[in-house]
This record gives structure tokens, C-alpha cells and sequence, in this order.
């Protein structure tokens, strides 16, 4: 029997923001993922949720022809040890960074137990790194969560209690003649229903007809099994509604940070957050679409932190110190960190992060991964964004930021029309026209790569 993991780590970005209703940042981020409630209203709309169960059991089950950055054995035993969180310093996500500048990083930054995460000892670098992760991934963490309750049932829920929403998250549903509980509706597994989670959207292993188990060393190398991340002891999810993935906006969030703080690392570790992402899917905890809704928050909310839009700085984040200038919190993490790793590896950071031979040292291999978990292959819901390209300058323009803060030759307008020339597919579920549709659609690994040649 395995020991439980610390519960606090585990649902550290899974928490909400203090308050019984959706704060205004999380009705930022519901009114962007909104589209996701409407899907069943339309017939491409319920054929995208067909295609979500159909390429999720695929990816589960190893039957996908999705490229992988690993053999699907490997693949699974990633997933077991991506089930755990380290908000604190992303040491799990490091190993993005190559096998040098990895190591380096690993040696300043680490998550030791003896007990199999029931007790932690938290080691961490630089201390403006660690307040940058831990602020960054509460305040995402808080709206994908909200998310969560929101989509499945209309609710607010804490510790405590769940609570109906307040008028303002009731007026984004009815907006756009949604319902709540899309998955279990859709799938036949509405809440109430035997096996479905109580408060709907059911997660894969409670709606597919076929899960995967398997077993393998947990993070922390104890024998483990997927099955203890889905019904316990490790983690239960039979009451956490699916949409979106919690884990997923954790690991885009913190892995795109890292892409910035090391920008010769930025394509890795953009594809680094892919994998952790795609993880949840291998795992059965969650389907394509939450996904993409975990990548699509993450970006989101990333930019306008980088913008330094006055709504999202300064906030009261858990157990982080305010950050009321994002940007320069960021300049100064990337100093600290770039003087940490340097002296930890012997060489600058530009020098180190050439040394590769680990899963992510093929730069080939890790963009047709990337590309592959940008749609999942999910057929067009909003034919008009897809026939077009959608202007980042215009409908988005803090979106550049995600280039300009790791590549600072980079004007705000060059890095806008960057990421408008490498667009990946329009009118998913989620691309309606709106500016958060936008970021559905970027591709930071293309990105990435087209600001480090312009060096």
C-alpha cells in the first residue's frame, strides 16, 4: 500500500482564491473557456466531443498514432511520475533544460522524501525563482479550478462548501446558451449517474469503456500504479470534475516561465510542458480537450502577468509574496537563476544548454510532438476562425510578451507578428473569435524557434 502523497502539494494549484464567488480573475478566465459549454448545441460541436472521447481512449490505451518523445512504455511511466506537483521550484519539469543545464538546475532545486511523500523536504534556488513559480502558478491554478466546478455543475466550491455561482458567472453560461456537465452529458455518465463523478463531468476512467492499468515508480520511486492517482491512495479523482486540467495549466504555466528564464532552452521546454500535459491523458485522468483548456489558461494568463496588466499583479497568492511588477520580478529571476546555473554547470547557460542527450535533445522530434497536442487532431467547431489567420497584434497583442520577455531584441510588434506567422490550426473548440480563442492557436515551439534565429 502506498503512502499518501503531502496532500497540500498535490493540490497546491488546484485551490481557489480565497471567497465563496469567482473572483474577477476567474471570470476572465470562464467567460474565455466558455465555449467549451456550448459544445452540445451544434452538430460540429458534438462531433468534436465524439472526437475527444475516441483520441483520449486512443493515447490511454497506446493504440494512437500520435509521435512520441519516448516508447509508449516509457510514456506511461512518465505519466505516473507527472501525477505529482512540485510548485514550489518545477524540479520535475527540469529535465526540459537538457542533461547538463538539467542537472545544474537539479542540484539547486529539490523534492526529497523518505517516507514516499508523506513528509517533503523542499529545496530551492534562487529565491526570486521560487516566490516567480509559486505566485504564477497559484493565481492559474485558481482559475483552472474554478473552471472546474464551474462547467460541472455551476458552483463555486471550497474546503467547505460548494455554492451556486455568483450573478456574473451565472451571465457567462446563459450568454452562450450553455449547460453544465457537458462530458457526462455527452458521454452518457451525467452526475448522479452510478460510477460518474457527483458533481458531472466525469473524467476517462469513469466514461470510457476501456482504461489501461499499469504500474510504475511513482515520483519519488516507490512502487505505484496510475490507478492510485485516480481512486486513491495517492490521489482521488472520483469527485474533481475533468475541465480543464489542473495539472496540465501547472505544468504549461511553470514550464513556459522556465522557457523564458532560460531562453536557449525555450523550444524544450515549451515542449516539456506538451508531455506534462499529455501525461494526464496517458494517465486517464483527463481527455484531449482539458488539455488544450490547461495549455490554453496557462499562456493566457501568463501574458497579461507579462503585460503587467493591473489585474493580475499585486494579488494575494497563497503563500507567494505579491508581485506588483511581473516583469521585472521575471528580469530579476532570470539574473539570479542565470548566475546559479552558470556556476552549477562551469560554463555559461548558453554553452551548457547545448549539452543533450536526453528525450528532448532532438529539436525534430520534440516539434512533431508539440504540433501533435495542439488540436489532437479534434475536428473545426468554428469554421470561420479556421479559414483565416487571426491577427495576434490586433485581437491579442500582450500575447507577445511570451516572446519579448525571453527575447528581449525582440520589439512587442516583432514578436506579435511571430506569433501570427506560426499560428497552429483555427476553429477549435475553444478559437470562437474571441482574444482567448486566440491563444488556443500558439504555437510557442515554432515561435520560439523563429525568435532564436533572429538573434
Amino acid at each position: 500500500m502506498r503512502i499518501k502523497p503531502a496532500l497540500w502539494l498535490l493540490a497546491a494549484v488546484a485551490l481557489p482564491q480565497a471567497g465563496l464567488a469567482q473572483n474577477a480573475l476567474n471570470l476572465k478566465a470562464l467567460q474565455g473557456l466558455s465555449p467549451f459549454a456550448a459544445l452540445g448545441n451544434s452538430a460540429a460541436g458534438e462531433a468534436a466531443l465524439a472526437a475527444n472521447l475516441r483520441v483520449t481512449a486512443d493515447i490511454q490505451t497506446g493504440k494512437s498514432d500520435q509521435p512520441g518523445l519516448q516508447p509508449f512504455a516509457a510514456q506511461q511511466a512518465q505519466a505516473i511520475k507527472d501525477a505529482f506537483i512540485t510548485i514550489a521550484n518545477a524540479a520535475q519539469l527540469a529535465d526540459g533544460l537538457g542533461s547538463k543545464l538539467g542537472a545544474a538546475y537539479d542540484a539547486l532545486n529539490v523534492y526529497a522524501s523518505s517516507d514516499d511523500g508523506k513528509t517533503v523536504k523542499i529545496t530551492s534556488g534562487p529565491a526570486a525563482v521560487a516566490n516567480l513559480l509559486v505566485y504564477t502558478a497559484t493565481l492559474t491554478g485558481s482559475d483552472s479550478n474554478s473552471g472546474k466546478f464551474f462547467f460541472a455543475s455551476g458552483v463555486q466550491k471550497t474546503k467547505g462548501s460548494a455554492v451556486p455561482v455568483n450573478a456574473a458567472g451565472a451571465a457567462i453560461l446563459k450568454n452562450v446558451a450553455g449547460t453544465t456537465d457537458v462530458f457526462g452529458k455527452a458521454y452518457g455518465v451525467p452526475a448522479g449517474a452510478k460510477g460518474a463523478d457527483p458533481f458531472g463531468d466525469s473524467r476517462p476512467f469513469q466514461t470510457e469503456k476501456t482504461v489501461l492499468n499499469y504500474q510504475d515508480p511513482d515520483y519519488f520511486g516507490a512502487a505505484s500504479a496510475n490507478t492510485d492517482y485516480l481512486f486513491g491512495p495517492a490521489q482521488d479523482l472520483r469527485k474533481s470534475p475533468a475541465f480543464p486540467s489542473g495539472h496540465t495549466t501547472y505544468g504549461y504555466t511553470e514550464s513556459t516561465l522556465l522557457a523564458i528564464l532560460v531562453p536557449p532552452r525555450f523550444p524544450q521546454m515549451i515542449t516539456r510542458g506538451a508531455e506534462y500535459g499529455n501525461s494526464r491523458i496517458v494517465l486517464g485522468a483527463h481527455y484531449a480537450m482539458d488539455v488544450i483548456a490547461g495549455r490554453t489558461l496557462a499562456y493566457y494568463d501568463l501574458a497579461h502577468l507579462l503585460a503587467d496588466d493591473p489585474a493580475y499583479v499585486g494579488q494575494k497568492e497563497g503563500k507567494a509574496k505579491p508581485i506588483a511588477e511581473y516583469r521585472g520580478a521575471v528580469a530579476a529571476a532570470r539574473a539570479a537563476l542565470d548566475a546559479a546555473l552558470a556556476k552549477g554547470c562551469g560554463e555559461s547557460v548558453a554553452a551548457c544548454a547545448r549539452d543533450d542527450n536526453g528525450r528532448f535533445s532532438d529539436l525534430t522530434v520534440d516539434k512533431e510532438f508539440y504540433e501533435s497536442t495542439m488540436s489532437y487532431g479534434l475536428p473545426v467547431v468554428f469554421p470561420a476562425e479556421a479559414g483565416h489567420v487571426e491577427n495576434v497584434a490586433v485581437k491579442a497583442p500582450e500575447a507577445g510578451w511570451l516572446l519579448k520577455a525571453a527575447f528581449p531584441y525582440l520589439s512587442l510588434a516583432q514578436a506579435d507578428r511571430i506569433l501570427t506567422q506560426t499560428e497552429g490550426p483555427g476553429g477549435g473548440f475553444l478559437d470562437d473569435g474571441s482574444a482567448f480563442g486566440v491563444y488556443s492557436r500558439l504555437d510557442l515551439f515554432k515561435a520560439g524557434e523563429r525568435a532564436l534565429e533572429m538573434k
